[in-house]
């Protein structure tokens, strides 16, 4: 019976090393590099000089059939009690996070301006609006966190962009609680992200064959 048990917590051991070992050199390389190609991995985007000397980064991206002048206006709406993230609103909202999307532009909201923040929570809580390069680049960013959010847009052609997602956190203050969160997180945190491209991208696409983005009446209470 006792080596029946041994051999247990052996077995468990070696596969539990192995599934760490499977996360750490093949999911996570792939999940922080999600869609992007090697040259937007290392290009320098707006927003990087903020943390000099990141402990943890990810580039992901999506192409859009559409330019850049489309997805803007959708990029810079999100935000709790604005146009929501465009994943999914369920799990967010099971969170507590009273997350809404929308499927079209609302105008009250396009008014963004440096230094404003962006609500991720119902209380306030969110990102400062660091930099805004109109059909470029939207840079937040959590100073007291350590982290920067930046999306950059990189047209290919009038009719298709690039739409890339970068993420870089600073450890070096950070105690061992936050460290485990983030490699707690990590892994819901792209399936949210990956979900917010996607629909990004679906609904910037639907403006295509339209002279501009479709621009609802809506008003944000009514969501």
């Amino acid at each position: 019976m006792k080596h029946d048990g041994l051999k247990a917590l052996i077995g468990t051991a070696v596969a539990g090393t192995a599934a760490l070992l499977a996360y750490k050199f093949v999911f996570q390389p792939w999940h922080l590099h999600w869609g992007a190609t090697d040259e937007e991995i290392d290009r320098k985007m707006p927003g990087d000089e903020l943390i000099e000397s990141p402990d943890y980064i990810s580039t992901r991206a999506v192409t859009i059939d559409t330019g850049p002048e489309r997805v803007y206006p959708w990029l810079i709406q999100i935000g709790q009690g604005r146009g929501g993230a465009y994943s999914y609103d369920w799990i967010e909202n099971a969170l507590g996070l009273d997350i809404h999307s929308v499927d079209e532009i609302i105008p009250e909201l396009q008014d963004l301006k440096v230094g404003d923040t962006i609500p991720l929570e119902p209380n306030g809580t969110g990102l400062q609006v660091i930099d805004l390069q109109e059909n470029r680049a939207m840079i937040l960013a959590h100073p007291e966190e350590g982290w920067t959010w930046d999306f950059g847009l990189y047209p290919q052609s009038e009719s298709k962009t690039r739409l890339v997602s970068r993420n870089r956190f600073s450890l070096q203050d950070a105690n061992l609680g936050f460290r485990f969160y983030l490699k707690l997180v990590e892994p819901g945190a792209f399936i949210m992200e990956r979900k917010m491209l996607l629909g990004i991208k679906e609904r910037a696409e639907r403006s295509t064959t339209k002279e501009a983005p479709e621009i609802g009446i809506k008003q944000i209470s009514g969501q």
